[in-house]
């Protein structure tokens, strides 16, 4: 934190030019696949000769890594803040898959590359997997305030949240494919579901 009275710093050229490669890869992604993407793509668009990309990412795999850590980010912490949320387990439900849809509206096409490549590139598979429990843990905190049982075995909590978790991902991964309406349409259904493994009628 800044000490009182004094300007955070601005972003130096290298943090501008830095975004400005990430920003450049989630344009041409909407546009070519990442295994037809080249470092050179990436770079040309971005004003940059190639060895210049090089001195902050060494591979189109690097930088989409960065990518992702930076979009799944804001999902770590609004799953912390549906861990935290103090409203009633209705509520809390549909704030939490408002704010999951949100974040898929704006960058689930970044999302699903990732998914898609993180059997290729581990990094990438082990931030969706720490988004995962984050966001698991979050779901098992609100099913234990609404009445689930907080305990071990397969109608636990933290059980019946795992397999929450993995139906929300992929519902929203397939509907985030298809339009902004199949993704609202997904969420819906989605916190029927959550509701109903709640004990809350829908």
């Amino acid at each position: 934190m800044p000490e009182p009275g004094r300007r955070r710093a601005a972003p130096s050229k290298g943090d501008l030019r830095e975004a400005k490669l990430l920003e450049v890869l989630e344009e041409l992604l909407a546009v070519k696949s990442f295994d037809a993407l080249t470092t050179n793509d990436i770079a040309e668009r971005a004003g940059l000769s190639r060895a210049s990309m090089y001195f902050y990412f060494s591979s189109k795999q690097e930088a989409l890594v960065a990518l992702f850590a930076k979009t799944v980010e804001a999902l770590h912490e609004k799953s912390r803040a549906a861990a935290d949320d103090p409203a009633a387990p209705r509520d809390a439900i549909a704030t939490a898959l408002r704010r999951t849809r949100e974040r898929w509206h704006e960058h689930g096409l970044i999302m699903r590359v990732a998914i898609d490549q993180s059997s290729a590139i581990p990094e990438l598979g082990a931030l969706w997997m720490e988004t995962a429990d984050i966001f698991i843990a979050a779901i098992a905190t609100i099913l234990v305030r609404a009445g689930v049982p907080d305990e071990e075995g397969p109608d636990g909590a933290r059980a019946i949240a795992g397999a929450l978790c993995w139906m929300i991902e992929r519902t929203f991964y397939h509907a985030s494919a298809v339009s902004p309406a199949a993704l609202d349409q997904a969420s819906e259904t989605c916190r029927v579901v959550w509701l109903r493994a709640a004990g809350i009628r829908p």
